[in-house]
């Protein structure tokens, strides 16, 4: 029994951090041990965690981590607070076990996040922090949002997810080309890898051409990323799904699309992608997606739709038939 299913998206969306801290008022085990590994001096207990989206301004870490999360990226974060675009901003589609949303970055802004990730007074697993620029902000600036916001969240960040990969935030995936996304991350880089190191990886679409795919790659590689999260949501509409044309669609849908830029990306990389951590995103709705994704050569993998369908035991479940 899902009660949540039974409620309109919006609603369920709204309830649901009040819900997640009832749950887990029933979880008291430690985090699930499971293909553990460590990246960069940070520990992952397990390699599955929770993806950009679900936990925006890191309300609900605890919770999150007495469910068996192995890693957390929490946002989007902007530099500046802004609510999410007008109108309907979110569907599901439980035949398909499809979500749709064009929600575009609502976030509380950069120092709420800060003193919300502050107040943990102790960090159970990696923190990845998500970081986008306010939608006023023209892409020509859009790099002086994102050195804002590691020069702001350094200190409680593992590492920091670029997120120019959204389709809902006008324009924004125009960052992703071959010189826009130079002029971007190279800057970004730099600042993040300097004094306190803090590891960046680029998070881009399902959407991609293969050359597009390739030339992202290839400068990502060149301006020193240490690792790519594959992939955000799409603009795509398989047969059978009726929801808008705009807005992002997450899910069973995007499996293969995910799975696909997951192995088209190892290919491009080759021998660059030693050293560089791999996270696996998009249609991972089952244990057995969660085990093919690790084998297809993803360190990590994170879910987001599986929570929705599944709810939130989702992290146990899959641990428990690890070590069956």
């Amino acid at each position: 029994m899902k009660p949540w299913l039974l409620l309109p998206p919006q609603w369920a969306h709204d309830l649901g951090p009040f819900g997640l801290k009832l749950f887990s008022l029933t979880q008291n085990q430690p985090t699930p041990a499971w293909k553990s590994f460590t990246w960069n001096n940070l520990v992952f207990k397990n390699p599955l965690g929770l993806a950009g989206g679900v936990d925006k301004n890191a309300e609900s870490l605890k919770e999150w981590w007495a469910f068996g999360v192995g890693f957390a990226e929490i946002g989007t974060v902007t530099p500046r607070p802004q609510s999410a675009n007008p109108g309907k901003i979110m569907d599901r589609d439980s035949h398909h076990h499809a979500l749709w949303n064009k929600m575009g970055f609502p976030s509380f802004g950069a120092d709420e996040v800060f003193y919300n990730l502050r107040a943990y007074d102790y960090k159970q697993t990696p923190v990845f922090v998500n970081i986008g620029k306010n939608r006023d902000t023209a892409n020509e600036d859009a790099v002086d949002d994102y050195i804002y916001l590691i020069d702001r969240l350094r200190s409680q960040a593992d590492a920091f997810v670029v997120n120019i990969s959204s389709p809902n935030t006008k324009g924004l995936r125009d960052l992703q080309n071959k010189e826009a996304l130079a002029r971007l991350l190279e800057p970004v880089v730099q600042r993040s890898h300097k004094g306190d190191s803090k590891p960046v990886l680029l998070k881009l679409s399902p959407d991609m051409s293969d050359e597009n795919l390739e030339d992202a790659l290839e400068v990502a590689v060149k301006t020193g990323i240490d690792g790519f999260v594959l992939t955000n949501t799409t603009l795509s509409r398989p047969q059978g799904i009726q929801f808008p044309a705009e807005g992002g669609l997450s899910g069973a849908p995007l499996k293969d699309l995910s799975r696909q830029t997951l192995q088209k990306s190892l290919q491009i990389l080759g021998k660059n992608r030693a050293g560089k951590l791999i996270v696996s995103a998009g249609g991972v709705m089952s244990p057995e997606d969660v085990f093919e994704r690790l084998q297809m050569g993803a360190d990590l993998v994170e879910i987001y739709s599986a929570l929705i369908f599944e709810g939130p035991g989702f992290f146990r479940e899959v641990a428990s038939r690890y070590s069956r």
